[in-house]
């Protein structure tokens, strides 16, 4: 029960924060889907091929999931004002200069340092949110911010064309960083790590704050990181993120290639679509969330929207397969990305509740693991479209049947992930300092190698 005396109304600056994110998630996309949607007039003036432009779309993803846990530990050390001051000025900075490119190697390493210094973004953006809000408004927090990802992503697909026209693919890079300097300046001057130190916000609302943080899963000290990161917890929640992304990533790179080459260039219209159902997605499954926890029902709240996400996801992908024609294939893939939408809200969440003062570490441990998943379909999807059959499903090679096929098994076992996932659940304090590091370095190791082992046998096979 609350302690304040005072009838004074509370002010609202945590909805200012959610808000500045919100635009925060739309410009890191934007920056994101521009190079989709400037495919090929790049690939006209680089001089490269369909599977150079896979390599350039997934080696930003490989650079994004490196730079993770490097991102999310400077978020949690430093704080959340100084880290994304940081990384969205270093990632807009790389933004501006992938329009200096010249050939395929120099895009390649603008493109991973692009990826590396955007690592941060939600990392730092969750560690905001865990000083910031009651338990009770997270889910919804993150709904609402990853909503602003997929209209970043849909508006891209929507006026990175036109500028391209006006301007150029290269100066539209620029303009596109240059807006990611304009936030940076305006988080830095409005936000602070702590809300009490925000002038603006009043009594009544840091007494709300500070009660509904109370309420947090087995209050704040979680354990070591070292004993979160290699928990069956963290090692489910990153699983199932991978399998997310795996299906998800494919809007942001070989989506709107993938409809002109098959229905011609009047289909790229539709694009945008799924993005929007990904809005969609988030913001149900955000609401979702909150209600559950209100009512009482707090690993239910994680849990429910997760499998609902992933179930969704699979049927869409299964339909996707069996239905011909641009219109019905565009119903059904945008059932399946709000399906797998739906997951985002209650991950974030989740690694909040398992995290503690840990979050942006520990969020960044699974969104480190999902965008490994991104970048594996960047590489795969072009691959399973031109090589890959299955008997008796799909037995001829040309579609993207086959890719959504392995997609859907990897949202099936999510599920069962999900079913096994529990924020109450305490981490295991037995092992030893030294044996708790072999396993963080090996399960590190272990990622890396599979990651490049992947894209070494692309590159030459």
């Amino acid at each position: 029960m609350s302690t304040l005396t005072t009838s004074t109304p509370r002010t609202r600056q945590r909805f200012v924060l959610i808000g500045l994110l919100f635009v925060h998630s739309v410009n890191t996309i934007m920056d994101r889907v521009a190079i989709s949607a400037a495919r090929d007039p790049i690939m006209q003036d680089l001089g490269i091929n369909d599977q150079m432009m896979g390599y350039i779309f997934g080696i930003f993803a490989l650079g994004y999931a490196l730079f993770q846990i490097p991102s999310g530990w400077f978020a949690d050390r430093f704080g959340p004002r100084k880290a994304l001051t940081w990384v969205v000025s270093i990632w807009s900075t790389f933004t501006m200069l992938t329009g200096a490119a010249w050939n395929a190697a120099s895009m390649l390493m603008l493109r991973f340092l692009f990826g590396a210094g955007e690592a941060g973004a939600f990392p730092g953006a969750t560690r905001a949110f865990f000083r910031w809000l009651p338990v009770r408004e997270r889910g919804m927090a993150h709904g609402i911010n990853f909503s602003g990802t997929r209209l970043g992503g849909a508006i891209a697909l929507f006026l990175i064309p036109g500028m391209i026209g006006l301007v150029g693919w290269r100066w539209t890079f620029v303009i596109n960083g240059f807006l990611g300097i304009v936030w940076a300046a305006a988080w830095l001057w409005w936000f602070r790590d702590e809300p009490r130190d925000n002038g603006k916000i009043n009594a009544a609302e840091l007494e709300y704050i500070e009660e509904g943080q109370a309420e947090d899963f087995g209050g704040e000290d979680k354990g070591t990181f070292g004993q979160i990161f290699t928990s069956s917890n963290m090692l489910l929640a990153m699983y199932q993120y991978f399998a997310g992304n795996v299906t998800f990533f494919v809007t942001y790179t070989w989506l709107l290639p993938y409809l002109t080459d098959t229905w011609g260039q009047t289909a790229a219209i539709y694009a945008p679509l799924p993005l929007l159902m990904g809005a969609a997605g988030n913001l149900a499954s955000g609401s979702l969330v909150t209600g559950l926890y209100k009512r009482g029902y707090a690993v239910a709240s994680r849990r429910i929207p997760a499998i609902i996400g992933f179930l969704l996801g699979t049927v869409g992908l299964v339909l996707a397969t069996q239905l011909d024609g641009l219109g019905p294939f565009i119903i059904v893939f945008s059932i399946a990305i709000f399906g797998v939408d739906m997951t985002l809200s209650p991950s974030w969440a989740f690694c909040m509740d398992i995290g503690g003062d840990k979050s942006g570490a520990v969020s960044a441990s699974m969104n480190m693991v999902g965008n490994l998943g991104s970048a594996m379909s960047a590489v795969l999807f072009p691959f399973f479209v031109a090589s890959v059959t299955i008997p008796g499903l799909v037995p001829v090679t040309g579609s993207a049947n086959s890719f959504f096929i392995f997609c859907a098994v990897l949202n099936v076992i999510a599920v069962g992930a999900w079913l096994m996932m529990n924020p109450n659940r305490p981490v295991d304090t037995s092992r030893t300092p030294e044996q708790v590091r072999l396993r963080v370095i090996a399960f590190g190791v272990l990622l890396f190698a599979g990651t490049i082992g992947l894209i070494l046998y692309n590159l030459l096979f």
